[in-house]
C-alpha cells in the first residue's frame, strides 16, 4: 500500500521565474496552478494582480481582510478567465468576505448562505468555504467557481444560465444542450439518484451553470466521460480543455 500511494504522488510543477516573489506563496496554496503551462501561469497571475487592483475587497462581521484573502479568491476566479480575459469580470467591482457563512435575502427569505452573486451588485462569500474549495481541487465543489460562474451568466443583464455568446448559432446550441442536461438532472433529483452534478443545479438553469462549471474544472474527466456534449459546450465558452491537463 505505501509503495502504491507513493508511486501515485506526482512532483510539483515549479513555479516560473517571471511570478513575482510575493505571489509565490499564494499560487502554492492553489493545487490547481500545477497543472497549467508556463504560460498559462503567468496569465493567470497577470489577470489576478489586475483583478486584485481594480476590486474592492471588504471584511464582514468581523473578518480581517490580508493578501491571503484576496489573491486566494483571485486566484480561484480568474482561473475561470484564463482565456476571456479580465473584460469579462469588468461588472465586478466588490467582494464581500465573511469568516463562515451568513444570512441573506434570498426571493424575500432570510437563508443562511456561503455564497451570492448580486446582479449589478457585489460577490459575497465565506471566507471558510473558500479556503476549503481550495484545497481539494478534484472534489467538484469551488464555492469562488459558482459564484463567479454566476457573474459571467450575469453579463447580458439576465441570470438564466446562458451568458453572452459570440452567435446566435452558439447560443441556440447552448440552450439546447444545457436545457437537455439540466432536465435531465431534474429528473435524477427527484429521483434522489446520485449525479455528478451536485443536485443544487436542478432548481434553475442559473444553478445548473454554476454547479456545472465547478465540475468542469475540478473533474474534467469524469464530466467529459459522463456527459461528453455539456463538457464540450463548457470548453468551447471558456476556451480551456482541463480534461487534457489532469495527470492520470
Amino acid at each position: 500500500m505505501f509503495f502504491g500511494w507513493f508511486r501515485r504522488r506526482k512532483p510539483k510543477r515549479a513555479l516560473p521565474e517571471e511570478v513575482p516573489a510575493d505571489w509565490r506563496p499564494h499560487l502554492e496554496a492553489q493545487p490547481f496552478v500545477s497543472l497549467l503551462s508556463t504560460e498559462e501561469t503567468c496569465r493567470l497571475v497577470d489577470l489576478a494582480r489586475s483583478f486584485e487592483e481594480r476590486v474592492h475587497f471588504e471584511g464582514c462581521a468581523g473578518m480581517q481582510v490580508d493578501d491571503e484573502v484576496r489573491r486566494s479568491i483571485a486566484l480561484q476566479a480568474c482561473r475561470l478567465i484564463l482565456y476571456l480575459g479580465s473584460e469579462a469580470y469588468r461588472r465586478v467591482k466588490t467582494v464581500l468576505v465573511y469568516p463562515s457563512s451568513f444570512q441573506a435575502e434570498i426571493e424575500g427569505k432570510r437563508q443562511d448562505v456561503s455564497g451570492l452573486a448580486v446582479p449589478d451588485g457585489p460577490v459575497l462569500l465565506a471566507w471558510d468555504q473558500v479556503r476549503l474549495g481550495a484545497r481539494d481541487a478534484r472534489d467538484g465543489k469551488n464555492l469562488v467557481y459558482h459564484e463567479f460562474a454566476h457573474k459571467l451568466d450575469m453579463l447580458d443583464g439576465q441570470t438564466d444560465g446562458t451568458p453572452p455568446l459570440p452567435s446566435r448559432e452558439q447560443a441556440d446550441a447552448w440552450r439546447e444542450i444545457m436545457g437537455r442536461q439540466h432536465r435531465r438532472l431534474r429528473w435524477a433529483a427527484r429521483r434522489r439518484r446520485r449525479t455528478l452534478i451536485d443536485p443544487y443545479g436542478a432548481t434553475s438553469p442559473a444553478e445548473f451553470f454554476a454547479e456545472a462549471t465547478e465540475v468542469f474544472f475540478e473533474r474534467p474527466r469524469k464530466l467529459k466521460k459522463a456527459h461528453r456534449r455539456l463538457y464540450r459546450t463548457l470548453a468551447r465558452f471558456y476556451r480551456q480543455d482541463p480534461a487534457r491537463r489532469v495527470r492520470p
